[in-house]
């Protein structure tokens, strides 16, 4: 074969393959049992099997009530039914009532009507003559913030026997921290007994000192004024120092009762208490006394000027 010739049977073979390959194809498509099948596409969710449910599940979601299982509209904001029934009316309502029916009711509890016993001072004392007693102060009331009843005692006894005085006293909250007190103290124990009508104040001070100022008038023209004063210093929260400050001044000599006119006695303490509990403290002190004049009580013990007493005790309430 010329060579010249090969290039042109080329070009001839292959324009006519696409022709002869559709052709083969057609053929190979009638033959039977050669039925080719084209691919199918690729689904984005080929590996992701689905369960098939049990037929029996349509029957069962058919006997449910999916009323409640509204969807709601796709980008539409749907607001609920305004068909619902309006609450019943309350049960306890409140009556009707007058303005002072109203102000009466709507009193606060810090109104209502509490109270307190304080044994202050519950002691066992030995003076520097070795002579020994028992001694008290204790006070008392019932009320309410502004108004109170006020009861107080205080005494001590011992070998020669018992003297001590008592108050009843109505107190009025007048200012903040301030009490005015007004009623009656008696005086018994050794010598007559001695009647007084009594008036004062009592409150807190500035620097937290608890302090008392009370006058008294009693027969035959006799006057007294009594001033007391006391401090807590703590040095923890249950460890405390207390100094107190006592002072009695009369109006006229009262020999049968031992008290000289003007200052007659003062008394300054020390007790140190340790409080196991806000309501019960023991504690341990000392007392020094100074007595002014020269009237002694009939059947007294010997006068002494001067005079320290060591106290041992407890502090409680109720």
């Amino acid at each position: 074969m010329n060579r010249r010739m090969i290039p042109g049977i080329a070009l001839a073979l292959g324009a006519c393959a696409p022709s002869m390959l559709l052709a083969q194809s057609a053929d190979m498509q009638d033959m039977p049992g050669m039925s080719m099948q084209h691919a199918p596409q690729t689904d984005p969710h080929a590996g992701h099997h689905a369960t098939t449910k049990p037929a029996d599940s349509a029957q069962v979601h058919d006997g449910m009530d999916h009323s409640g299982h509204d969807m709601p509209a796709t980008g539409e904001a749907t607001l609920p039914p305004n068909d619902h029934v309006p609450p019943p009316p309350p049960q306890h309502a409140m009556p009707a009532m007058t303005r002072e029916q109203m102000g009466a009711l709507m009193q606060m509890d810090d109104a209502s009507a509490t109270g307190m016993l304080l044994f202050d001072r519950l002691e066992r004392t030995r003076s520097t003559s070795g002579d020994y007693a028992t001694s008290w102060e204790a006070e008392g009331w019932l009320g309410n913030p502004i108004d109170r009843l006020w009861v107080k005692a205080e005494g001590e006894r011992g070998s020669d026997g018992t003297e001590g005085r008592a108050d009843v006293l109505w107190s009025h909250a007048w200012a903040s921290f301030w009490d005015a007190q007004l009623g009656a103290r008696q005086d018994f124990g050794r010598g007559p007994t001695r009647q007084w009508a009594a008036v004062g104040v009592q409150g807190l001070a500035p620097y937290w000192f608890e302090t008392q100022a009370t006058f008294y008038a009693g027969e035959q023209g006799r006057t007294a004024l009594r001033l007391e004063a006391s401090y807590e210093l703590l040095f923890t929260q249950r460890l405390i120092l207390e100094p107190k400050l006592e002072l009695n001044l009369y109006g006229k000599d009262d020999p049968q009762r031992g008290v000289s006119s003007g200052l007659s006695d003062v008394e300054a303490g020390l007790r140190l208490r340790y409080e196991f509990s806000r309501k019960f403290a023991p504690y341990v002190g000392v007392n020094w006394t100074r007595r002014y004049g020269d009237s002694q009580a009939p059947g007294a013990p010997a006068f002494h000027a001067r005079e320290t007493i060591w106290v041992a005790g407890v502090r409680w309430w109720l």
